[in-house]
């Protein structure tokens, strides 16, 4: 057994007994990964423990809250998914209060895979490998690199091949909206493939990514076109960074720029939701 996974299954064994169940990864019976909801009735259910390929959680957690709201939980979470965890409590689409974090490392292995930055946990009381430095992202430096008519040009042959299907949407752990602006016919017209320019479904998507995107590169793994999407994301949130000195899932306390009013010529912080 991988030494990751086994300390793993050891840190899960001694939570277990403490809580309703515990979020993590499971081989299923037709022999893929997804999410699963451990319990302690089931102890049997520990030896379809995964942790690779990835799988995006954070919902998974959203979903089991909302049917389940006093539910007492574990979860096992990479660097990713913890800031995405992070970004929805701000949002008040999570509850923090009765869940136990467990922090899984990632390899430089599966950092490089995610172009990831920060391939590593930061709120976890319980962590299991060690965390590494992050790795460069040569997809957006490659980007970054060409001139703006260079850059014009990739994305409209980027963008010509998506066929809409709103995986990207439905995959990302920040889109939570109850109405979603890209199912409006105002703003993403029905009916057209290849999308004219310009290409506002991916537009709109952009603007409601700033300050949320939390570097799972999920968007890019459900894409059947392979459309390198995470790019303006990532780019997006360098900005961000710059302009207000904010970072997705960094601080359990900051709160978001969507959440900030101007008064008086200043910013000023509003209060959360909860």
């Amino acid at each position: 057994m991988d030494q990751r996974l086994e300390a793993l299954l050891q840190t899960i064994q001694k939570v277990l007994p403490d809580v309703d169940g515990i979020i993590g990864l499971k081989v299923n019976a037709a022999g893929h990964i997804a999410p699963h909801l451990f319990r302690k009735e089931a102890p049997a259910e520990l030896d379809g423990l995964a942790i690779w390929p990835k799988y995006p959680t954070p919902d998974t957690l959203r979903l089991i809250q909302k049917a389940h709201p006093g539910a007492k939980l574990g979860m096992v979470v990479r660097g990713c998914e913890e800031r995405g965890v992070v970004e929805m409590f701000k949002h008040a689409q999570v509850d923090l209060s009765n869940i136990s974090l467990i922090g899984l490392q990632c390899t430089r292995e599966e950092a490089e895979f995610c172009r990831c930055a920060k391939p590593y946990t930061a709120h976890a009381k319980l962590t299991v490998g060690e965390p590494i430095e992050g790795v460069p992202d040569p997809v957006t430096e490659g980007f970054l690199a060409k001139t703006r008519e260079e850059r014009l040009e990739y994305w409209k042959e980027q963008l010509v091949r998506c066929i809409k299907c709103y995986g990207c949407r439905n995959v990302c752990p920040q889109c939570f909206c109850n109405v979603c602006a890209l199912e409006d016919e105002k703003w993403v017209g029905t009916g057209w493939l290849p999308m004219p320019l310009p290409p506002m479904y991916h537009l709109v998507r952009s603007m409601h990514m700033t300050a949320k995107c939390v570097a799972c590169r999920e968007c890019e793994e459900v894409c059947p076109a392979d459309i390198p999407m995470a790019i303006q994301y990532r780019l997006i949130a360098g900005d961000v960074k710059e302009m207000f000195g904010y970072e997705t899932g960094v601080s359990m306390d900051e709160k978001p720029p969507q959440l900030l009013v101007l008064a008086e010529g200043e910013f000023e912080r509003t209060g959360l939701p909860h």
